[in-house]
C-alpha cells in the first residue's frame, strides 16, 4: 500500500487536491493529527481496504497537535518500519493566498485579533519550510488551472513504487510575474534576442514557428543550448543516483511568451529524446495573450 502526505499552505489547494485524488479512487482523510500517522497506516494495512492508494492531509489545523519537526520525524520513522510514504506540498504565493481568503471569508488557522491574515501566512510559511524541503512533490497553485492540477496528480498516483522514473516538468514564465517558488534549477534567457520588437513577431508566441525559428536561429542560442544539453546530460543521471525523482526546470524571459517559450519547448524535446517523462507548461503564456487581445480590443 502506498501513503500521500498532504500539507502546504492553507489556502494552497489541499481540499482541492484530496477531493480529486479520492475520485481517482484513493482513499483520503482531511485533516489527520500527526499523532496518528503512523497508527492510522496500521489500520490501513490490517484492513481488507480496495484502495492500494491513502492519501491524508496534516496541516497546521491541528493546532498545539502540528508541528513540522515532528511530522518530518514520523514520516523517518514510518519508513523505518517500511512503509512507503511521500510527500506533497502544495503551496501559492502569498497574494495569491489573500486573494482566497477574502473570496472565501474564512479564517485562517493562525489569524487572530492581532494576528493579521499577512503575518498569519508569512508565519505558516516559516513554520512549514521544513517540509516543504523534505517534500517529495511541490505544487504551486498560483497560476495553475483543476485541469493541470488533475494531471499533475494523475502523474503522482500513477508512480507506483520507489524505482520511480525521473519525472522532468518544464515551465516558462516571465520575470515581471515573478520566479515559480518550486523550481530546481532556474534560466534566465533574457540575453537572448527578442522578438517582441521585431515587426509581426510581438502578437506571436513562442509555439508559433515564425517566433521559435527567430529565437533557435540566432548563433547565440545555438551555443546556449548546446550548454544546456551537456549540462542536462551531466545532471539527471546524477539526481536520479542521488534517489530524486521529480525536477522542475524553470525559464525566464520578460514577459514569458516568447523567448522562454521556445526555449522550454526545446529543453523538453531533448530530455524526452532522453527516454525522460516530460511535461513542458507555459505559466504566463495565456495572460500574455489576453494581455494583446485587450490591446486589441482598444485599437
Amino acid at each position: 500500500m502506498r501513503y500521500l502526505l498532504v500539507t502546504g499552505m492553507s489556502g494552497g489547494g489541499k481540499t482541492v487536491a484530496t477531493r480529486y485524488m479520492e475520485d481517482m479512487g484513493a482513499l483520503c482523510v482531511d485533516n489527520l493529527p500527526p499523532v496518528m500517522m503512523v497508527k492510522f497506516m496500521e489500520a490501513c494495512e490490517t484492513s481488507s481496504l480496495r484502495s492500494k492508494f491513502v492519501a491524508f492531509a496534516v496541516d497546521v489545523r491541528s493546532g498545539e497537535f502540528f508541528d513540522a519537526h515532528s511530522v518530518a520525524t514520523l514520516i523517518g520513522e514510518a519508513r523505518e518500519l517500511g512503509y512507503h510514504i511521500d510527500t506533497l506540498f502544495l503551496e501559492a504565493g502569498d497574494e495569491v493566498l489573500v486573494s482566497r481568503y477574502k473570496e472565501t471569508r474564512r479564517d485562517h488557522p493562525l489569524a487572530s485579533d492581532t494576528v493579521s491574515l499577512t503575518e498569519a501566512i508569512a508565519a505558516e510559511r516559516e513554520m512549514l519550510q521544513p517540509l516543504r524541503e523534505m517534500a517529495d512533490y511541490v505544487i504551486d497553485t498560483s497560476a495553475i488551472r483543476p485541469k493541470a492540477l488533475q494531471k499533475k496528480l494523475n502523474v503522482i498516483l500513477a508512480e507506483e513504487n520507489g524505482s520511480v522514473q525521473m519525472h522532468v516538468e518544464v515551465m516558462s514564465f516571465g520575470f515581471k510575474r515573478g520566479l515559480p517558488r518550486q523550481a530546481d534549477l532556474v534560466w534566465d534567457v533574457r540575453f537572448l534576442p527578442n522578438p517582441f520588437y521585431i515587426e509581426g513577431l510581438g502578437r506571436h508566441t513562442g509555439l508559433d514557428e515564425d517566433v521559435r525559428s527567430f529565437v533557435m536561429d540566432h548563433p547565440v542560442t545555438e551555443e546556449f543550448m548546446g550548454r544546456i544539453r551537456d549540462m542536462l546530460d551531466f545532471l539527471v543521471p546524477h539526481y536520479v543516483e542521488e534517489g530524486k525523482h521529480r525536477l522542475m526546470i524553470a525559464v525566464g524571459c520578460t514577459g514569458g511568451a516568447h523567448r522562454s517559450v521556445a526555449i522550454s519547448e526545446a529543453v523538453g524535446a531533448h530530455l524526452r529524446s532522453r527516454g525522460l517523462k516530460v511535461d513542458v507548461n507555459h505559466r504566463d503564456l495565456d495572460l500574455e495573450q489576453a494581455y494583446w487581445k485587450t490591446i486589441e480590443n482598444k485599437e
